[in-house]
């Protein structure tokens, strides 16, 4: 009995999931948050917006919706489209959008890293 109450206590932490939510706000506006990164990632992945917001299973409007957003908080975009057609068109990320993406997932890995005593400390607490 014991050790099915400590396996399950375990199972429980196991579960525990720390995700770091960092957002830039310019004024009310969030420039770059994860949502946003995240759908950066789609778009490397599958070459289109309307892939993208599919594999996060977001609509193709609000996708560009973001992709717009994200665009215009820039000084330079991080995206550049292709117009629909007989080729279908598509999305890519230009070097700014990469470095956009490296840049937040560093920053994701380091603050984990610099804190992962308080991490550990907290995840012992939930059940």
């Amino acid at each position: 009995m014991i050790t099915s109450v400590k396996t399950k206590q375990a199972a429980s932490r196991a579960r525990a999931e720390v995700r770091f939510r960092m957002r830039i706000k310019s004024g009310d506006t969030v420039a770059l948050g994860p949502g946003k990164v995240d759908l950066l990632e789609a778009v490397q992945e599958h070459g289109s917006i309307s892939a993208a917001a599919r594999s996060l299973g977001m609509s193709y409007r609000r996708a560009w919706l973001l992709i717009d957003e994200l665009n215009r908080s820039l000084k330079s975009p991080a995206t550049i489209s292709e117009q629909g057609g007989q080729s279908g068109g598509g999305c890519a990320l230009t070097p700014v959008g990469e470095n956009i993406v490296r840049l937040y997932r560093e920053v994701e890995s380091e603050a984990q890293a610099a804190c992962a005593a308080q991490i550990a400390a907290l995840t012992k607490l939930i059940r």
